[in-house]
């Protein structure tokens, strides 16, 4: 008999619930009064890449016959994509969190969700949602990430990504597609950029400090300018990146007149990999690293990050990761960055 009743909870959890039972729309807001659910002190949850975060759930009482449902709002699709379900006894995983979830169960009203080895796709919106029966509740968090929002275009020149090239672009150089919310933070710190960019719902950007003609003109106020929605198939600008710093991770400057390919090896003879162009932004924002020195990195582009601007070191008044663009692979002019993970 407790065999007969083990199997039908697991069969329940195995299968998630048919679109549109159990589910509120994307962007509905969650009900003014909680019954079961305890209003989370933070709703927003700060945590670094490749560390443990827990989100809070708590139930303040239990009820017959409950279910715990979590799922995260993906802003590229507008959906929810369910991450796990319990009923207090059993749960089920699913999708590509799912080997890296688990509840924290501290007791017996806990539902919360830890996230182990905490990637830059994992930040964003998440939804615990109560199903009982008829009556069903919710509370949203943000899993916050530290990072830094970085304009990237490829050797060929401006305007030449589609949206899933500029989505590929970007992971290729260890990062992701910025959200709106990481540019606007990322504009309020400074970010002035001419050139338009795709973010990750599809819209398209571009962050202005300080007005100018070539730029929506001298009128505009400063702001991020937008383009909205465009066809993500034939539109083509270039792409905003994010990335963060990532736990036990270092880069390092080997000095040299060292080809693309010299430069490679120069990396691999001390266990290390060329670095990527988010990897050098990381290690700019968040390890201070400041060089004067153009070195190679892994997309063929030729970079050195400055913290403390200097007159000998491209004499803009501002910090940032400047850039020589894509010299000819078989100069012998620049050194190297390395990058060495965990």
């Amino acid at each position: 008999m407790h065999r007969l009743l083990l199997l039908g909870c697991l069969w329940l959890l195995a299968a998630p619930p048919a679109p549109g039972i159990f589910q509120r729309p994307t962007g509905t807001p969650a009900p003014v009064r909680l019954q079961y659910l305890l209003e989370p002190l933070h709703p927003t949850v700060h945590t670094q890449r490749g560390a443990t975060a827990t989100l809070p759930c708590v139930l303040r009482a239990l009820p017959h016959n409950y279910r715990v449902k979590w799922s995260k709002v993906e802003p590229a699709n507008y959906r929810e994509n369910i991450i796990i379900i319990t009923n207090g006894l059993y749960h089920k995983n699913y999708g590509p969190l799912s080997p890296r979830v688990r509840l924290r169960h501290s007791h017996r009203y806990d539902a919360s969700l830890t996230i182990t080895d905490v990637a830059l796709e994992d930040e964003g919106q998440y939804r615990c949602q109560l199903v009982n029966g008829l009556e069903d509740e919710s509370i949203s968090l943000t899993l916050h990430l530290e990072g830094v929002v970085f304009p990237y275009q490829p050797s060929n020149g401006r305007y030449k990504f589609n949206y899933h090239e500029a989505k590929r672009a970007c992971e290729q150089q260890d990062s992701r597609l910025a959200t709106y919310q990481q540019l606007y933070k990322a504009w309020t710190e400074g970010l002035d950029w001419c050139n338009a960019g795709w973010i990750l719902d599809g819209t398209v950007h571009y962050p202005i400090i300080n007005s100018r003609e070539p730029c929506g003109g001298r009128l505009l106020l400063p702001g991020v300018r937008t383009y909205g929605t465009r066809d993500k198939q034939k539109d083509r600008f270039d792409a905003f990146c994010f990335t963060s710093a990532l736990q036990g991770s270092r880069v390092y400057f080997i000095r040299g007149h060292l080809n693309f390919k010299e430069a490679g090896q120069a990396c691999r003879n001390h266990g290390a990999a060329i670095a990527k162009v988010g990897q050098l932004y990381s290690a700019w924002k968040f390890s201070q690293l400041d060089r004067c020195d153009g070195g190679w990195l892994a997309d063929g582009s030729v970079r050195y990050p400055i913290t403390t601007p200097r007159e000998r070191c491209g004499g803009l008044p501002d910090p940032g990761v400047r850039s020589f663009g894509f010299p000819s692979k078989e100069m012998r002019t620049y050194g190297t960055y390395c990058f060495v993970g965990k």
